[in-house]
């Protein structure tokens, strides 16, 4: 006989609160989307109120008639002057450049539409990744532009500045700023792109000439002039918005140590307004409805970014200890380190120090670091002792600028040298670093030497 039964039985499991679970999330975040964040609570909630504190009297005044936008705002690095670079001149984009140029065709309406259809669908490398019956039919034109109308409006976008722009692929980009190069070189370099591009690819010049059956000297001088070509034109007139990495921590040397501290230019501040508190506290605040929410979130936040700043302090203080000849020699003297190891010196779990470390810079004597390039696992030895994969990267590197360019060293060499050194690494592995290092394989750095 089976019967059925019901039993209840008690557990505990940890559960985040929704609170908990934002604080997580804040603690990662970079320095720029932190700001925003506060920004924002700043915006929406009258108990908080910018920390002018330090600043001088009439910044304290102003940020007290309009504490709105009294946050300071995370800064791109000072420039050699000092001046700030928060302000960039608005550039003009590809499409606007082109569509400028098409002005001054005089067109008839229906082909200027054309053209600037297709000035409109290239990307940010000025080429055309779309098919000409797309572009015809994002135009909107009625009666819809045949096939023949399509080549026509792309040949004259082609025919504009920069040269190269509207190519469907590499070699048409290439062929379409043939024009620049020089005439004795031009007819072999056409044919170099026609048939020997793999080749060109390679910087196998030998092999070029024997295909082609000219001399080498020839067939180097018309890979050069390709070389010389731009392959994303695009970018002379609109190119990729610089990213400015903003350091979180600051590393100073004071009586003989390193000392981390924080960039103050970076980090928000803010502060619980103490004087609507007590106004409210006055007039019979019970901590009910949106005004007493507003008053806790408000606390919460105050000391959310208090935490923050405390725990990032100590994680990068906690690095600096263990990294001291990183400090002093630079990425050969950095040593191995685990999160755990930093966590036990904090006093917090691992994945804290993982999530304060995520988007978190520091600058350092050998340059800007993110806070997780400082942690690594261990590569063994000849002698036992461990070492840092950073370290091996840097002594490859300064193998690879000491090498004779006529006799490169190739991975298996490179793999060899860092064995005399010590430094069990497999040939697998040194191409890792080397690629990392964006440097050529050997086969391209010989091939580079005249």
């Amino acid at each position: 006989m089976h019967s059925l039964s019901l039993q209840l039985t008690a557990s505990l499991q940890p559960v985040l609160s929704p609170r908990l679970q934002r604080a997580v999330r804040l603690l990662q975040l970079s320095a720029q989307d932190y700001a925003q964040e506060l920004r924002a609570a700043l915006d929406s909630n009258p108990f908080l109120e910018c920390d002018t504190a330090g600043e001088d009297a009439p910044a304290a005044a102003a940020a007290q008639d309009d504490r709105w936008d009294a946050l300071p705002l995370p800064r791109h690095r000072p420039g050699p002057a000092g001046e700030s670079l928060d302000t960039l001149a608005a550039g003009t984009t590809l499409a606007e450049h082109l569509q400028a140029q098409l002005r001054l065709l005089r067109l008839p309406a229906r082909d200027a539409t054309l053209a600037a259809a297709c000035a409109a669908a290239l990307d940010a490398d000025g080429w055309l990744r779309m098919a000409l019956a797309e572009v015809g039919a994002a135009s909107g034109l009625r009666p819809a532009p045949s096939a023949h109308e399509l080549r026509l409006a792309l040949r004259r976008v082609q025919a504009l500045e920069p040269a190269g722009v509207g190519a469907r692929d590499l070699v048409e980009c290439l062929r379409l700023q043939l024009p620049t190069v020089p005439d004795g070189q031009r007819p072999l370099a056409e044919r170099i792109l026609r048939e020997c591009l793999p080749c060109l690819a390679s910087r196998d010049r030998q092999a070029v000439a024997r295909h082609l059956g000219v001399e080498p000297e020839a067939a180097e001088a018309a890979c050069a002039a390709i070389r010389r070509l731009d392959p994303r034109p695009g970018w002379r007139i609109a190119s990729p918005a610089a990213e400015y990495v903003l350091p979180d921590v600051l590393v100073r040397r004071e009586r003989g140590q390193w000392t981390a501290v924080l960039n103050e230019a970076v980090l928000p501040r803010v502060r619980l307004n103490d004087r609507y508190a007590e106004l409210y506290r006055l007039h019979g605040g019970q901590g009910q409805g949106a005004l007493g929410e507003h008053l806790r979130e408000a606390r919460w936040t105050v000391r959310n970014v208090q935490q923050r700043c405390a725990t990032l302090l100590a994680v990068a203080q906690a690095i600096l200890q263990r990294q001291q000849r990183f400090l002093s020699y630079g990425p050969m003297g950095m040593r191995p380190l685990a999160l755990r190891d930093v966590a036990q010196v904090v006093g917090v779990h691992a994945s804290t120090v993982s999530r304060v470390t995520c988007n978190k810079y520091m600058a350092t004597p050998h340059g800007l670091v993110e806070l997780r390039a400082f942690f690594s696992r261990s590569l063994a030895t000849a002698s036992g002792a461990g070492c840092a994969p950073t370290a091996v990267r840097g002594l490859l590197q300064e193998l690879l600028a000491a090498e004779d360019p006529r006799a490169p060293l190739s991975d298996p060499a490179l793999a060899q040298a860092l064995a005399q050194q010590g430094l069990r690494v497999a040939r697998r592995t040194v191409t890792k670093y080397r690629r990392q290092l964006r440097i050529a394989p050997v086969e391209r750095r010989r091939a580079a030497v005249p």
